[in-house]
């Protein structure tokens, strides 16, 4: 067993890893579960046996926080702590007409305000300031985070869910392994992780070494750590949704398990068909329509500790559009932790001439005018309002091809 202050520096690094597993839960493991059910034969109805009715999208839309716990539940391997850390924090955001989905991801490190809370034991733990973000699930459990990230962003959050560290080592085994693409090598002393520029195939440890990284991506800071986790996630998306993944009853089998088994729910989702129900509203998101944001903030010091200031500001432009439901674009790009893959192609832009060409042959052309049919209506329908998000929120789409930025 790890000696105490090793044991709690080693459970700092490896819940992070909780973040991917915490989003696949639900993201990937339910359409995993849903992917299982449609293959299965239609079933017999017996005598006296209730119809199991056909689950559809849930209505409207959702608002779903998902932690990473360091408490490693049913693994003594982690040793003992003196005070549970959610070391991971994500929002994810389904849009009231399910085309788009928002995740948010907190540095464990942001300074925030933490209420009033109380513990699993009954003890009653008073409001504080300026505190770290992963402080507050030692301080009252994955209700008192709840009502910290509700404070921070002005958002109810009906549905929770906190997964235990060992998730993602299992999610990434039973998937096949992880295609990562890394710019530029990693080289971290102090977990004693490398790896070489260019592709590779993680799973198992290997996949949780990547996500624990933190010194050896971009600046060295939580930021970079998130971008590069960022990768990863993506990248599972990716590999979840593909048709080689969802057509293999034994991969699903094993992730819907690797996820169960680690996972623990608020009341709300403890009914299966509302889980199932937000994941039939995930399912046919497009990738490029799930985005992976990060709150805005930036690295400072308190005392001696490293610390993530809030900026304010902008997070109220982020939160105040989600709240609206309204879609967000991009404009500050990739952290330092991560960078675009260098192998996918520049778009091209279109030919000018050649469209002015196309269009004359198109009127010129031998279709007959009065055989025709005649377009129903002229009027364009009118595009959603899109917002522009402040240039110090970072993120990418789960459909953008990004690497691990090494130092």
């Amino acid at each position: 067993m790890p000696r105490n202050g090793t044991g709690r520096g080693l459970l700092r690094l490896v819940a992070s890893v909780a973040a991917v597993a915490v989003v696949s839960t639900v993201f990937v493991g339910g359409v995993a579960a849903l992917s299982l059910t449609s293959q299965l034969k239609p079933g017999i109805a017996l005598a006296g046996e209730e119809t199991v009715p056909d689950i559809g999208a849930i209505e409207g839309g959702v608002n779903l926080l998902l932690i990473g716990s360091d408490g490693g539940e049913g693994n003594a391997a982690y040793g003992k702590r003196e005070a549970e850390l959610n070391d991971v924090t994500m929002l994810m955001h389904i849009s009231e007409d399910h085309t788009n989905a928002t995740v948010v991801s907190f540095p464990r490190d942001l300074l925030v305000d933490i209420p009033a809370c109380t513990d699993e034991e009954g003890n009653q733990n008073r409001a504080v300031t300026s505190q770290k973000l992963n402080s507050s699930l030692g301080r009252g459990g994955l209700a008192c985070t709840v009502l910290t990230v509700e404070k921070l962003t002005g958002l109810e959050i009906p549905y929770a869910a906190k997964i235990e560290m060992d998730g993602v080592i299992q999610m990434s085994t039973a998937v096949g392994g992880v295609d990562v693409c890394v710019g530029t090598a990693i080289r971290d002393r102090q977990i004693g992780f490398s790896l070489d520029a260019g592709e590779h195939t993680l799973a198992g440890w290997d996949a949780l070494q990547f996500l624990r990284t933190r010194y050896g991506v971009g600046d060295g800071s939580d930021l970079s750590r998130n971008d590069n986790q960022r990768v990863f996630l993506s990248a599972l998306v990716r590999k979840i949704k593909s048709e080689e993944t969802l057509s293999n009853v034994v991969t699903v089998y094993g992730l819907a398990k690797a996820a169960i088994s680690n996972m623990q729910m608020s009341n709300s989702l403890q009914n299966v068909n509302t889980l199932a129900s937000i994941a039939v509203a995930l399912k046919d998101i497009p990738l490029d329509s799930v985005l992976f944001l990060q709150y805005p903030g930036a690295t400072g010091m308190a005392g001696s500790q490293s610390v993530v200031v809030p900026n304010k500001k902008d997070a109220a432009v982020l939160f105040g559009a989600i709240k609206a439901d309204q879609q967000l674009a991009i404009t500050g790009g990739l952290g330092n932790g991560s960078l675009t893959d260098p192998t996918v192609p520049e778009p091209v832009e279109p030919d000018a001439a050649a469209g002015a060409d196309n269009a004359a042959g198109v009127e010129e052309g031998s279709v007959d005018a009065g055989t025709s049919t005649p377009p129903e209506s002229t009027t364009e329908p009118t595009a959603p309002a899109i917002v522009d998000l402040p240039g110090t929120v970072k993120g990418q789409t789960a459909g953008t091809l990004t690497c691990s930025a090494g130092q």
